[in-house]
């Protein structure tokens, strides 16, 4: 089987990670706080995006199989980390999210499938998942 990503570590305490198919680099640093430069991504900051991403992904899916047009999405994230062990304890996101042709039971559909998205359900349950959602539903 093919990968679909290569790593490589580079010192001090970096890694890049390709995305085969397409050649897409990211760069993860070690944070400040664990011995790192803290110049990118810690590989923690993508696991908090990356639920918040994946939450994102699946309105836009559920959306585009509606009426419901989504004018803007956005969300603010932070991580809170645990120490011994050292790991993710929460992950904090205030999502917006402007639709068009979506009343308030749509709008709780969406939040309930977007909670449900296959990161969210991959996370271990001592990951708090703190999701805030803010709809602004216009007429379409």
């Amino acid at each position: 089987m093919e990968p679909q990503y290569t790593l490589t570590y580079t010192n001090p305490l970096r890694t890049f990670s390709t995305h085969v198919k397409s050649g897409i680099e990211i760069i993860t640093d070690a944070p400040v706080d664990n011995f790192g430069k803290g110049e990118s991504f810690s590989p923690t900051d993508l696991l908090a995006t990356s639920l918040v991403s994946c939450v994102m992904t699946i309105v836009g899916i559920a959306c585009s199989k509606s009426d419901t047009e989504i004018l803007s999405m956005n969300a603010s994230v932070n991580k809170i980390m645990a120490s011994k062990p050292r790991r993710v304890a929460e992950i904090r996101a205030h999502i917006r999210i402007s639709l068009i042709g979506c009343d308030l039971n749509e709008a709780k559909r969406l939040e309930r499938v977007a909670r449900a998205c296959p990161v969210a359900k991959s996370l271990s349950d001592e990951v708090l998942q703190n999701l805030t959602f803010e709809f602004d539903l216009q007429k379409g």
